[in-house]
């Protein structure tokens, strides 16, 4: 049995930082529904909706993604490189063995879901069993199992959730709500509400959008450095990400549609580098990733 590695403390920014953004999120959603409330909007609907949909994300997460990405789950005796490796990562963390799936695609990749760590799923590409030695395989999959201990992968799922609803509502409020003021007869007055209401929506969905940039990408370097932690050699990851960037950008676009919707998720969103969607990434600059672990390096070195 692999010795439990010693945990460099728990990480207070990114605890700070999931703790903060969904209490602004929290905050910011009930602000919106007290503003439909005070106008008389109908949302009763709408609520509940919201709520069979959160429901269903919380229980049934992890097997919608692996059906949308039509990833399968595999066992020690279908896939005994990946699970050996997990299963010694798991040990050193101690936390519970995930489930392993792996997803039919060539482009290296992997992503991990769940509501707890006893329900994680850590998911990796074909691409990725197939391109990556064993040692930046361990560096990848150490990443997945920090999410894992980390506890961050379902405030990134809740926080990614409501974002899309802010979303939804921003595209399809406008039009409901000008059939419902038609039919109301409230003429010039009504549409200028729903005009206002329009706005408060486009406002929730962008500042919602950039917590959840922000947590996301301090969440990336988190696990960048829990692996770093795990095997005790950033070069594993250095390596992985160096291979996986090179391999997204050569990546069919076939490929790159198929994955998108998972980015957040993902070690390497997919996406160009020559894409304007960059600008937006859910991760770090790949060279800030790197720089990032090279400065982990020199810490474990002075703690030598």
């Amino acid at each position: 049995m692999a010795k439990k590695r010693a945990w460099y403390g728990r990480d207070n920014g990114l605890s700070i930082r999931m703790t903060v953004t969904m209490f602004l999120l929290a905050v910011l959603y009930l602000a919106f529904m007290v503003v439909l409330y005070e106008l008389r909007m109908g949302i009763p609907i709408l609520v509940v909706i919201i709520l069979a949909l959160l429901v269903s994300q919380l229980l049934f997460s992890d097997r919608l993604v692996l059906l949308a990405t039509k990833a399968r789950l595999v066992d020690a005796r279908q896939a005994p490189r990946l699970f050996t490796i997990v299963e010694r990562l798991a040990q050193l963390a101690d936390i519970p063995m995930p489930k392993l799936a792996v997803m039919p695609i060539r482009m290296p990749n992997a992503f991990t879901t769940g509501r707890s760590p006893k329900s994680a799923v850590i998911t990796v590409t074909q691409g990725l069993l197939d391109r990556l030695n064993d040692q930046e395989l361990e560096g990848v999959l150490a990443h997945e199992v920090t999410h894992i201990k980390n506890r961050d992968v379902i405030v990134i799922t809740y926080a990614s959730f409501f974002a899309m609803i802010a979303s939804i509502i921003v595209q399809q409020f406008f039009l409901f709500g000008l059939m419902a003021e038609e039919d109301r007869g409230r003429g010039r007055n009504g549409g200028q509400m729903i005009m206002f209401v329009w706005l408060a929506s486009l406002a929730v969905w962008a500042i919602s959008y950039i917590l959840i940039r922000v947590l996301s990408r301090y969440r990336e370097y988190a696990a960048d450095r829990g692996s770093a932690i795990l095997t005790g050699h950033p070069g594993y990851l250095v390596s992985a990400l160096t291979k996986i960037d090179h391999s997204v950008k050569q990546s069919p676009s076939r490929d790159l549609r198929q994955a998108e919707s998972f980015n957040a998720f993902f070690i390497m969103p997919a996406i160009r580098r020559d894409s304007m969607m960059e600008i937006f990434s859910t991760h770090p600059d790949i060279q800030h990733r790197l720089r990032y672990l090279e400065h982990v390096q020199q810490e474990m070195n002075k703690a030598k």
